[in-house]
Protein backbone atom coordinates (compact mmCIF):
# COMPACT_ATOMS: atom_id res chain seq x y z
CA UNK A 1 0.00 0.00 0.00
CA UNK A 2 2.95 2.48 0.63
CA UNK A 3 4.17 1.88 -2.89
CA UNK A 4 0.80 2.42 -4.20
CA UNK A 5 1.13 6.17 -2.37
CA UNK A 6 4.06 6.84 -3.33
CA UNK A 7 3.31 6.20 -7.05
CA UNK A 8 0.56 8.17 -6.88
CA UNK A 9 2.32 10.87 -5.65
CA UNK A 10 5.17 10.71 -7.70
CA UNK A 11 3.73 10.13 -11.10
CA UNK A 12 2.50 13.35 -11.75
CA UNK A 13 5.50 15.16 -10.98
CA UNK A 14 7.14 12.64 -13.68
CA UNK A 15 4.42 13.33 -15.92
CA UNK A 16 4.93 16.88 -15.67
CA UNK A 17 8.76 16.45 -16.24
CA UNK A 18 8.22 14.00 -19.42
CA UNK A 19 5.79 16.72 -21.13
CA UNK A 20 8.04 20.25 -20.50
CA UNK A 21 10.91 17.51 -21.45
CA UNK A 22 8.64 16.90 -24.45
CA UNK A 23 7.50 20.45 -25.27
CA UNK A 24 10.84 22.05 -25.74
CA UNK A 25 12.41 19.01 -27.41
CA UNK A 26 9.65 18.60 -29.63
CA UNK A 27 7.71 21.51 -29.48
CA UNK A 28 4.19 22.22 -27.99
CA UNK A 29 2.17 21.16 -30.61
CA UNK A 30 3.26 18.47 -31.59
CA UNK A 31 3.23 17.49 -27.99
CA UNK A 32 -0.34 18.10 -27.38
CA UNK A 33 -0.98 16.38 -30.58
CA UNK A 34 1.29 13.50 -29.44
CA UNK A 35 -1.36 12.89 -25.74
CA UNK A 36 -4.58 13.22 -28.25
CA UNK A 37 -3.27 10.87 -30.33
CA UNK A 38 -2.55 8.02 -28.04
CA UNK A 39 -5.59 8.95 -26.38
CA UNK A 40 -7.80 8.33 -29.00
CA UNK A 41 -5.65 5.39 -30.50
CA UNK A 42 -5.55 3.56 -27.04
CA UNK A 43 -9.36 4.32 -26.53
CA UNK A 44 -10.06 3.09 -29.33
CA UNK A 45 -7.87 -0.09 -29.47
CA UNK A 46 -9.34 -0.51 -25.12
CA UNK A 47 -12.81 -0.69 -26.65
CA UNK A 48 -12.30 -3.77 -29.29
CA UNK A 49 -9.92 -5.25 -26.98
CA UNK A 50 -12.47 -4.96 -23.85
CA UNK A 51 -15.38 -6.42 -25.99
CA UNK A 52 -13.70 -9.49 -27.63
CA UNK A 53 -12.31 -10.56 -24.31
CA UNK A 54 -15.83 -10.16 -23.18
CA UNK A 55 -16.88 -12.06 -25.91
CA UNK A 56 -14.34 -14.98 -25.52
CA UNK A 57 -15.53 -15.14 -21.88
CA UNK A 58 -18.94 -15.31 -22.50
CA UNK A 59 -18.43 -18.13 -25.04
CA UNK A 60 -16.47 -20.24 -22.24
CA UNK A 61 -18.75 -19.64 -20.05
CA UNK A 62 -21.43 -20.95 -22.01
CA UNK A 63 -19.71 -24.36 -22.65
CA UNK A 64 -19.33 -24.83 -18.74
CA UNK A 65 -15.62 -23.43 -18.94
CA UNK A 66 -13.30 -20.49 -16.36
CA UNK A 67 -12.29 -17.91 -18.34
CA UNK A 68 -9.27 -17.32 -16.33
CA UNK A 69 -7.09 -16.16 -19.38
CA UNK A 70 -9.91 -13.61 -20.10
CA UNK A 71 -9.95 -12.23 -16.21
CA UNK A 72 -5.80 -11.68 -16.76
CA UNK A 73 -6.91 -10.02 -19.94
CA UNK A 74 -10.28 -8.11 -19.24
CA UNK A 75 -7.90 -6.79 -15.69
CA UNK A 76 -5.11 -5.45 -18.10
CA UNK A 77 -7.41 -3.68 -20.44
CA UNK A 78 -9.39 -2.10 -17.77
CA UNK A 79 -6.17 -0.92 -15.88
CA UNK A 80 -4.91 -0.15 -19.50
CA UNK A 81 -8.08 1.98 -20.21
CA UNK A 82 -7.64 3.82 -16.82
CA UNK A 83 -4.18 4.69 -17.49
CA UNK A 84 -5.38 6.27 -21.19
CA UNK A 85 -7.85 8.12 -19.87
CA UNK A 86 -4.75 9.86 -17.99
CA UNK A 87 -3.08 12.98 -19.37
CA UNK A 88 0.54 11.98 -19.94
CA UNK A 89 2.66 10.42 -21.94
CA UNK A 90 4.30 8.03 -19.67
CA UNK A 91 0.73 6.96 -18.31
CA UNK A 92 -0.11 6.64 -22.09
CA UNK A 93 2.53 4.48 -22.78
CA UNK A 94 1.85 2.03 -20.29
CA UNK A 95 -1.82 1.61 -21.13
CA UNK A 96 -0.77 1.11 -24.51
CA UNK A 97 1.22 -1.77 -23.05
CA UNK A 98 -1.53 -2.88 -21.31
CA UNK A 99 -4.08 -3.14 -24.19
CA UNK A 100 -1.89 -3.86 -27.24
CA UNK A 101 -2.38 -8.11 -27.32
CA UNK A 102 1.29 -8.71 -27.84
CA UNK A 103 2.80 -6.49 -24.99
CA UNK A 104 0.05 -8.06 -22.61
CA UNK A 105 0.76 -11.57 -23.05
CA UNK A 106 4.01 -10.54 -21.98
CA UNK A 107 3.30 -8.90 -19.46
CA UNK A 108 0.09 -11.42 -18.07
CA UNK A 109 2.81 -13.91 -16.54
CA UNK A 110 3.85 -10.75 -13.93
CA UNK A 111 0.41 -10.69 -13.06
CA UNK A 112 -0.81 -13.86 -12.42
CA UNK A 113 2.04 -13.90 -10.38
CA UNK A 114 1.13 -11.34 -7.91
CA UNK A 115 -2.15 -12.47 -8.16
CA UNK A 116 -0.88 -16.01 -6.91
CA UNK A 117 1.69 -13.88 -4.09
CA UNK A 118 -0.71 -12.63 -2.92
CA UNK A 119 -3.42 -15.56 -2.45
CA UNK A 120 -0.93 -17.81 -0.85
CA UNK A 121 -0.15 -14.79 1.34
CA UNK A 122 -3.80 -14.69 2.26
CA UNK A 123 -4.25 -11.32 0.68
CA UNK A 124 -6.99 -12.03 -1.36
CA UNK A 125 -9.78 -14.24 -0.68
CA UNK A 126 -11.81 -15.71 -3.40
CA UNK A 127 -15.98 -16.51 -2.27
CA UNK A 128 -17.17 -19.43 -4.07
CA UNK A 129 -21.18 -19.39 -4.13
CA UNK A 130 -22.97 -22.49 -5.57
Amino acid sequence: MKYFLMFIIAMPVVEIIVLLLSGNLIGFWPTLFLIAATGLIGAYLAKRQGMETWKKAQEQIRYGMMPGNEIIDGICIFIGAALLLSPGLISDIMGLILVFPPTRNLLKPIVIRFIMNRMNKGKVTIIRHK
